[in-house]
């Protein structure tokens, strides 16, 4: 009980707002949703954001780098390749999403991860190089994923639009 305290009193606040947030976009997700696309992703941007700010990290091996990169090629075509539908409005070029509890699962597993290897990593010096290795590929899996499924929205979008200049 002291343990899970202490981790969570050393925790900065910006954690806890960043996760009230996925949780909030999660559960609201899960109805369906009429918004402008470049709402749409903002928690894409987050993840990207979070997952390419660990690669600056301080390290004394390639190893971690190594990791993430390779993690970001590996699930930036799943991201491309499993796009969310949704409906464009073409009077106004709102998408208009189903509601899903995917997006709930996925915020919370990625931010589980990215938080269990933070706490891993602050504790135990002598897995150091271990966290940093994990904690990187986890990073770049999550920034690989998002930049693909930002590129699929994109497409998808950019395609819906060009099809109502045709019409």
């Amino acid at each position: 009980m002291q343990f899970a305290y202490g981790v969570l009193t050393h925790t900065p606040l910006w954690v806890f707002v960043l996760l009230a947030y996925l949780v909030w976009q999660g559960f609201k997700a899960m109805q369906p949703r009429t918004t402008t696309i470049w709402r749409a992703l903002i928690v894409p941007a987050v993840f990207i954001v979070w997952g390419v700010s660990r690669i600056g990290l301080r390290q004394d091996s390639a190893w971690p780098q190594i990791a993430w990169i390779a993690a970001a090629l590996a699930l930036l075509p799943l991201g491309v390749l499993t796009p969310r539908p949704f409906e464009l409005d073409h009077a106004t070029g709102q998408i208009t999403r189903p509601g899903s509890v995917f997006p709930l699962i996925r915020n919370l597993i990625v931010f589980g991860l990215q938080y269990s290897v933070a706490v891993i990593a602050a504790i135990d010096v002598h897995d150091r190089l271990l966290a940093a290795i994990i904690g990187r590929a986890i990073s770049g899996a999550t920034a690989g994923y998002f930049i693909g499924s930002t590129i699929a929205l994109l497409r998808a979008y950019w395609r819906k639009r060009q099809q109502d200049a045709a019409i």
